[in-house]
Formats: structure tokens, C-alpha cells, sequence
């Protein structure tokens, strides 16, 4: 696929809805790995690095998450006599499909504790808000839009993450 082909891909996004896609999710290296790739491209080596883990041990994760359709091999080059191959997110933007609370806590959790590594003190608020359909709908698509327009540095700035949330809060706890 070309450069322009990828890219189109990158930006349609991904949403996780099969159970495969769902339990690939679900362990919290395998989203540190979609985490580290963001937007750029490495080795198994390169992220093995990133997330200070085994070669062996990310290359079996990255089969799973390429299997789920979250990641593909971009390219394959040889060294040594053998073959190493490049990784990218299949998009990025990847949206989970329903509800439950499995997919979210396991976001989280990834999340978490990537704030907890955080060379700065990460900026979390949690406000509740009693909002109508339509205010809802329009306060989600303005998040949706500043996270879509953000525009991003070059290679070697520092990466942020971003997680937005939107959703009703259960009845009675208010």
C-alpha cells in the first residue's frame, strides 16, 4: 500500500467491536504498544524499548494486535540473514463499539498508568453535568472536532496522550 493509501486508512479510523478486537484490547501492554506507536512507525526492537519490555514478549503482542486489525507491518527489511519487520497502527483514532465496562477499564488501566510514568503531572478533570440530547450531542461532536483538528508536531516532539469521554452517568448516583 502506498504512503497515501496509509494514510487515507490512518484517518477513517478503527472501531473496536469483535471479541477478538476486544480481548486484544484488553491487556494493558498490548495498548501501551498502540500507545508508543501513536502516529509514527518502529521495530519490535524500537518498541520493546519504549516500553521497557522483552523482544520476544512484544513481538507476541504485536502478533495479536496485528491479527485483531490494530496494527500492520508497514515494511519488511533484512538484517542479519533474517528479517525485521516495521509496525504501524492500522489507524489513529481507534474508537471501541457499545458498552461495559470491560473495554473501559481496560483503557484505563493503560491509561492510568501511563500517567503514573509521566515526566509531568498529566491535567485530568471529572465534571459532571446535567445536560440535555442535544447539548450532549453537540458538547460530543466539539470534543470530537478538537481532538480530529489537533494538529501535531514533528517526529521527535514529545508524544501527549489525549483521552476524551463522554457519557450519561447512571441513574440514582447522582
Amino acid at each position: 500500500m502506498d504512503d497515501q493509501g496509509q494514510d487515507r486508512d490512518q484517518e477513517q479510523g478503527l472501531t473496536i467491536e469483535s471479541p477478538q478486537q476486544y480481548k486484544a484490547l484488553s491487556h494493558p501492554l498490548r495498548q501501551r504498544l498502540l500507545l508508543a506507536l501513536g502516529g509514527r512507525s518502529a521495530t519490535v526492537g524500537e518498541l520493546a524499548a519504549a516500553v521497557d519490555g522483552r523482544k520476544s514478549t512484544v513481538a507476541h503482542h504485536l502478533k495479536v494486535l496485528q491479527e485483531a486489525g490494530a496494527v500492520r507491518i508497514v515494511e519488511t527489511r533484512k538484517v542479519r540473514g533474517g528479517s525485521e519487520h516495521v509496525y504501524r497502527r492500522a489507524a489513529r483514532r481507534i474508537t471501541v463499539a457499545g458498552g461495559g465496562a470491560g473495554p473501559a477499564t481496560a483503557l484505563l488501566g493503560a491509561v492510568a498508568e501511563e500517567c503514573a510514568e509521566a515526566p509531568q503531572e498529566p491535567l485530568m478533570v471529572l465534571r459532571h453535568l446535567r445536560l440535555t440530547a442535544d447539548q450532549a450531542a453537540r458538547l460530543g461532536a466539539a470534543l470530537q472536532d478538537l481532538v480530529n483538528e489537533a494538529a501535531e508536531a514533528t517526529e521527535g516532539e514529545p508524544v501527549h496522550g489525549v483521552l476524551v469521554a463522554l457519557y450519561e452517568h447512571a441513574a440514582g448516583r447522582d
